[in-house]
């Protein structure tokens, strides 16, 4: 006879299954991506929800957030292919060579970047919401991006 624990040992190794599956599939990096859609996804969702709050809700707003979210998209893909293409480059040139393995750089930079902005976005929907938000969080954010920032600037020879 079956019981509730049984049920509930299925469906956590059920779900265990799944997410080994598809870190194997596509490991950390797909993990990242994974969590850049969904907070875009909530902070769209959130944001709408807090400008009806505030009756500011419009469909122009709604349709240029999405039209912003497209754009970090396209920028992503952008980042993507140039980190495609920076490792064509390695892997076919010779003489062309680095002191490790080059896989992905500048998308996990550019995803991590977005990420960062949209949790400080997320935060600031919440103080619509009447939700305190500590200092030291804003704070932790904006170092967050600074430093993602500061990653890509020594990547590009600026720093």
């Amino acid at each position: 006879m079956k019981t509730d624990n049984d049920a509930l040992t299925n469906i956590k190794v059920g779900i265990t299954a799944i997410l080994a599956a598809l870190t194997a599939f596509w490991g950390w990096f797909g993990w990242l991506v994974v969590v850049w859609v969904g907070m875009m996804l909530l902070d769209w969702l959130i944001g709408s929800a807090a400008a009806f709050k505030k009756g500011k809700w419009s469909s122009a707003k709604l349709r240029a957030g999405a039209w912003h979210k497209g754009g970090e998209v396209v920028i992503v893909v952008v980042a993507l292919v140039a980190d495609w293409l920076i490792g064509l480059v390695i892997a076919n040139i010779p003489g062309v060579a680095l002191p490790f393995e080059y896989t992905v750089l500048l998308g996990p930079l550019v995803i991590v970047w977005y990420i960062i902005g949209e949790l400080g976005s997320l935060a600031e929907h919440a103080v619509t919401f009447g939700a305190l938000v500590p200092t030291w969080l804003v704070s932790a954010l904006e170092a967050g991006k600074k430093a993602v920032d500061s990653a890509g600037d020594k990547l590009s020879g600026k720093r």
